[in-house]
């Protein structure tokens, strides 16, 4: 905890009396500190997962925008925004990783509890204040707008027509009979992805990533965490979580009813 607490001195300009660890997620590993003044929540993406490349390359690009969701919109309190380090740079970066701090939120994460019907109500209102917003923001949203790309396509199909030998034996056998099927549905989607990309579909800003490991309930609120997804995208880049849920429909009114008034 030594080289964290030397980042946040440095950095941060932050006395660390303690640094602890929290439950992380995917993406990054979690700890709490605590100083004489308050307490913060740092999250630490490790350059040895092969993951941390696509969580950290948009940094510079999504967290303006965060901040301005959080200063000029109805977000404010409802989402996390990192710290300035004393440089103002957004992120801290070293040869072991890239760090972000927050203020430290007192709560829970929802996780495996249901969600009550106040935070329905809650997390409907955040998303339709999100979803008011486009690239008219006065802040750039070029680097995350979705252009409907399918990245990996090409290494599926070498898989498919000639890497398939190479996969586990248990893999290969479970994949072998549908390896018609799954060539057809790719040939599908990126027949879709290309009708999406001449289309004049109606982007909004959106989360991407919305589920209960990512809600957090402190005091009354309830908090949408974890923006490394944020995108300008279609409107069913959120609500594809959504709509199997038991509670869509009493979600759902609360967002038109928010649409509309707005």
């Amino acid at each position: 905890m030594d080289h964290f607490k030397t980042i946040l001195r440095h950095h941060y300009d932050i006395d660390a009396v303690d640094v602890t660890p929290q439950q992380g997620g995917w993406s990054a590993l979690a700890y709490k500190v605590i100083s004489d003044q308050q307490s913060y929540f740092l999250k630490v993406y490790e350059k040895s997962r092969a993951s941390t490349p696509k969580w950290t390359a948009l940094i510079d690009k999504y967290v303006p925008i965060s901040q301005w969701l959080s200063r000029q919109t109805r977000l404010q309190g409802k989402i996390p925004v990192p710290l300035l380090t004393r440089t103002a740079a957004y992120k801290h970066e070293d040869d072991m990783g890239i760090y972000q701090l927050f203020a430290y939120i007192e709560g829970k994460t929802i996780g495996n509890q249901a969600l009550n019907s106040l935070q329905v109500r809650q997390l409907a209102e955040i998303i339709a204040e999100l979803h008011l917003y486009g690239e008219e923001i006065p802040v750039s949203t070029a680097a995350i707008k979705e252009d409907f790309r399918i990245p990996f396509a090409k290494q599926f199909r070498e898989m498919l027509n000639e890497d398939i030998h190479l996969l586990p034996d248990d893999v290969d056998e479970i994949v072998k009979p549908f390896t018609n099927i799954l060539a057809t549905n790719m040939n599908d989607l990126e027949m879709i992805a290309e009708e999406l990309r001449g289309s004049e579909v109606k982007m909004k800003l959106c989360h991407t990533d919305i589920h209960n490991w990512n809600l957090m309930h402190s005091g009354q609120q309830l908090i949408l965490i974890d923006w490394e997804g944020l995108k300008l995208a279609p409107v069913e880049a959120d609500l594809m979580f959504l709509v199997d849920q038991p509670f869509f429909e009493e979600l759902w009114l609360p967002i038109e009813r928010h649409i509309h008034i707005m």
